[in-house]
């Protein structure tokens, strides 16, 4: 990453970058400090999608430290992010030969001027491709039909409830099963399913797992609720560099208690392999 002296630089590069890539993009201003301009092309309503503000700060992280990757990164987030300028501010926490770990804070200015932290995350980064082959697992991809046989936010005759911004930039398509929220008959059960990719056609990668874990509509939708689901806490295991192609996802919500709901979701690559893991709390209106 670029320091402050060539941030110009690094913002030009950024404009013929995918729109991920750019949106993504931090500029270092000092050692262990970024800045960012959140985009408002990934908000949801108002808020900007938590999958987005993991990548970002996701990034600033493998700036920081030695290793490129991902392996696990969980995040708290404390007040909503809104489109506009941000600061992020990394800290080293341990560097080892296979691992390191880092902890990221994002900040913003509220409107007395005064810096509010939006979110927290803890993190441990690895180099994927050095992983041993060695796979042992009874999980299976998802049962999702054919893309051609799915339905994204285009495909209705009115944009779907809950949809923002953030749907242009994404390939998504819905798996019927888990579209009757859509059209006012939710099945009741807390499921999810989808074909995802980014619109722009870029191939994912361990970054932009951190936001495909998060960019299906609520799982609370087929249990028959409505309006905005904000993320407690997310919790993102990446298991392996995905192959190119589009992704499947499954999220599923097995307890709702107390106003509170678990998301835990799966990321399949066109490889049949379980490429990421998550887990969230997220808060439901109930009434």
């Amino acid at each position: 990453m670029p320091d402050a002296a060539s941030a110009p630089a690094a913002r030009r590069a950024a404009i013929g970058a995918a729109e991920f890539d750019r949106d993504t993009a931090v500029v270092r201003r000092a050692p262990g400090v970024y800045d960012i301009d959140l985009s408002a092309g990934w908000t949801i309503i108002n808020a900007v999608n938590g999958g987005y503000l993991l990548a970002v700060l996701g990034r600033a992280l493998a700036d920081a430290l030695p290793h490129p990757d991902p392996f696990t990164i969980s995040a708290h987030y404390l007040t909503a992010s809104r489109p506009g300028p941000a600061v992020v501010r990394t800290d080293v926490v341990r560097t080892g030969r296979t691992l390191s770990s880092g902890q990221a804070s994002l900040f913003q200015y509220d409107a007395d001027g005064q810096e509010v932290e939006r979110i927290r995350v803890l993190a441990s980064y690895g180099d994927l491709d050095a992983l041993p082959d060695d796979v042992r697992t009874t999980a299976e991809p998802p049962a999702i039909p054919p893309m051609e046989q799915c339905f994204g936010p285009q495909d209705g005759p009115a944009p779907v409830p809950g949809s923002s911004a953030i749907t242009d930039r994404l390939m998504l398509k819905l798996d019927p099963a888990t579209l009757g929220w859509a059209l006012g008959s939710p099945s009741g059960k807390g499921e999810m399913r989808a074909w995802f990719g980014l619109a722009d056609g870029r191939d994912a990668d361990p970054l932009s797992l951190l936001l495909a874990v998060d960019a299906l509509p609520p799982t609370a939708f087929e249990i028959g609720l409505k309006g905005w689901v904000p993320t407690v806490e997310l919790t993102v295991h990446v298991r392996c560099r995905p192959a190119p192609g589009p992704l499947r996802v499954s999220v599923t919500t097995r307890n709702l208690a107390g106003g509170f709901l678990e998301e835990d979701a799966e990321v399949w690559d066109s490889a049949d392999r379980l490429v990421a893991q998550s887990r969230q709390l997220a808060r439901v209106r109930l009434g």
